[in-house]
């Protein structure tokens, strides 16, 4: 093999990536991650507005070239729509990141409910990476699926529905790398957690308006237990976002990452 230097390895300069949930949070911060590194985008997320803004603030400081796509990632028909629209100028890369996170009490879950959850959770990343795998199996590719934590460890009340379709993720990932690898794929997964998003500023503005005792206990035994004692970043999930889609992780596929502080650990 080859050995190339830093610069080269790190480098997705010639290189397309999908990014789903790619306007906000941690999609977002991914997204200009891969610009920076040389990466055209494929931005895909169900709000246009926001789609649009993120598209506009990269372009003001990488020159790569970005498609935005509104769909909605519940619906396969529109999946298939994506996939049929870009024929041909398929991604190299393809980032597994929306997803819904709503806390709800196990016995309030209506079937309604539980097949939303599970359809944007879970559904959308297999139908993504079917898409995509199919498309490349001549040429391979890599894929990252975004878990939880709370996959690995349940520790909030409320999310029976959202640790269900995030171990659905993990095992989807592992499933497809021992499948695929042999044929030029590299497929893993990040497991974040306690990743300060704009949704979860939102949610720990909500419970101090509302004084949600429960929920601000639940936040402080969570923040207790992580070893480095603070939040994360969402640009610290894409770094190493970047480096799984790179070629300094050209030996990783099948394994889960987690990006969440030691909580794991703790």
């Amino acid at each position: 093999m080859d050995k190339k230097c830093l610069v080269e390895m790190i480098s997705m300069k010639g290189k397309r990536v999908m990014i789903t949930g790619g306007a906000g949070g941690i999609g977002f911060a991914t997204a200009k991650r891969f610009a920076e590194a040389g990466a055209d985008l494929y931005l895909v997320d169900i709000d246009r507005r926001k789609l649009s803004q993120a598209r506009k603030s990269i372009h003001e400081k990488f020159d790569v070239d970005i498609e935005t796509i509104k769909i909605d990632l519940s619906k396969k028909e529109e999946i298939d729509s994506l996939w049929k629209d870009i024929e041909g100028s398929e991604p190299d890369v393809l980032i597994n990141n929306a997803g819904i996170y709503i806390f709800r009490d196990f016995l309030e879950i209506d079937e309604e409910f539980l097949n939303k959850v599970m359809k944007v959770n879970f559904e959308s990343a297999l139908w993504m990476c079917q898409h995509f795998i199919k498309r490349r199996l001549k040429s391979g590719g890599v894929i990252i699926n975004v878990g939880s934590i709370e996959a690995i460890m349940p520790f909030a009340f409320g999310l029976v529905h959202y640790d269900v379709g995030k171990t659905s993720v993990i095992a989807l990932t592992r499933a497809l790398a021992r499948d695929f690898s042999k044929k030029g794929f590299r497929i893993n997964a990040i497991i974040p957690g306690g990743i300060e998003t704009t949704s979860v500023k939102k949610l720990k503005k909500e419970t101090i308006k509302n004084l949600n005792i429960d929920m601000m206990k639940l936040g402080v035994e969570f923040k207790s237990r992580l070893p480095m004692g603070r939040f994360g970043d969402p640009d610290e999930v894409a770094r190493v976002m970047v480096f799984l889609a790179s070629d300094l992780a050209s030996y990783i596929t099948g394994a889960l990452i987690p990006v969440d502080g030691g909580f794991l650990s703790a």
